[in-house]
């Protein structure tokens, strides 16, 4: 089998595409034929062993990804040989033609999704569920702001959110990722390239602000955020790049919370929960994942290059 091995940590450049060993599944375990794999920003802080969790090398990236099953070990009971899945964790990675997962770490893929859009699930959509409704416990009719909407977990977090009935402002840094987010049901678009457009939104809710925030670039963002929370309102941090200086104050004087969140901290329960979400929302046609970019598995060096570009627009894929 074909897969893109890590053997040091580095730049872009150390993701080789190789020939690996055939993957056998053991009790509990499926091995899945992968048609197409997500690209995510942790997998390239992962790559250049910045991350807090660094694999042994060599490894193979990825986690989430789609395609059919081709093995089931003992004891496998939701999957058969055939089976249209999603992944949403691996234990070989899934930047490759095969992935060997538990079976937990799969979903059904209906008939309706495609591969790529299947590919798009697993962090994406599984960030911005937990952010919003088990970090923020969001609820119908509260104003969400969503930074950098137009990425993957933005695109996920405005269909979720439109599907629980809230009111969206979301951002975006260039005309088609702010015409993506308006298309996908933002009530308000907002340029984040623009100085001052935070500034904004007390005008576009007639002063009320706003009561939950995802913030996907916290040591920027941070500090303009507590101004434009609502009393009693949440920001979740899922991204940042460094570090920032807040004013305590408003916190207190808003009776506001500012969590952070990472999606491989969410237990099993939890999970679980999310992804007979998520497979509901997949079925009546609420979420449809926006693919902006497929490249070969050959490719993944620019694959990862163009996940931390500006200008974000949908999901990155890689299709073996």
């Amino acid at each position: 089998m074909k897969a893109i091995r890590i053997h040091e940590f580095g730049g872009p450049e150390v993701l080789r595409h190789e020939e690996t060993e055939e993957l056998k599944p053991s009790a509990g375990q499926v091995v899945v034929r992968i048609k197409a794999a997500g690209v995510n920003p942790v997998e390239t802080y992962i790559r250049a062993g910045a991350y807090a969790r660094k694999p042994e090398l060599p490894f193979t990236p990825g986690s989430d990804g789609a395609g059919v099953v081709l093995e089931s070990g003992q004891g496998v009971k939701k999957f058969k040989s055939g089976d249209r899945v999603y992944t949403h964790g691996s234990l070989s990675g899934t930047y490759a033609d095969k992935a060997l997962c538990l079976e937990s770490q799969l979903s059904p893929l209906p008939d309706n999704i495609s591969f790529s859009q299947g590919a798009a699930l697993g962090i994406p959509y599984g960030t911005a569920y937990r952010a919003l409704f088990q970090k923020a416990l969001a609820l119908r009719g509260e104003t969400v702001l969503i930074h950098g909407a137009s990425g993957g977990v933005g695109t996920a977090a405005i269909q979720l959110a439109r599907a629980a009935g809230m009111r969206i402002i979301a951002t975006a840094g260039s005309e088609n990722g702010l015409a993506l987010v308006k298309e996908l049901g933002a009530d308000e678009t907002l340029d984040h390239s623009q100085a001052g457009h935070m500034q904004k939104i007390s005008e576009l809710t007639k002063g009320k602000n706003v009561d939950i925030i995802l913030e996907m670039l916290a040591n920027v963002n941070l500090a303009a955020d507590l101004e434009a929370l609502a009393f009693k309102g949440r920001v979740v941090v899922i991204g940042s790049r460094g570090t920032v200086e807040i004013d305590p104050r408003l916190l207190m004087v808003k009776d506001a919370l500012v969590t952070g969140m990472l999606l491989f901290n969410t237990g099993e329960t939890e999970m679980e929960v999310i992804h007979a979400d998520l497979s509901k929302g997949l079925l009546n046609g609420a979420l449809s994942p926006v693919i902006g970019m497929e490249l070969p598995l050959t490719n993944a060096a620019a694959a990862h290059k163009k996940v931390m570009s500006p200008g974000a627009y949908g999901k990155i894929v890689l299709v073996p």
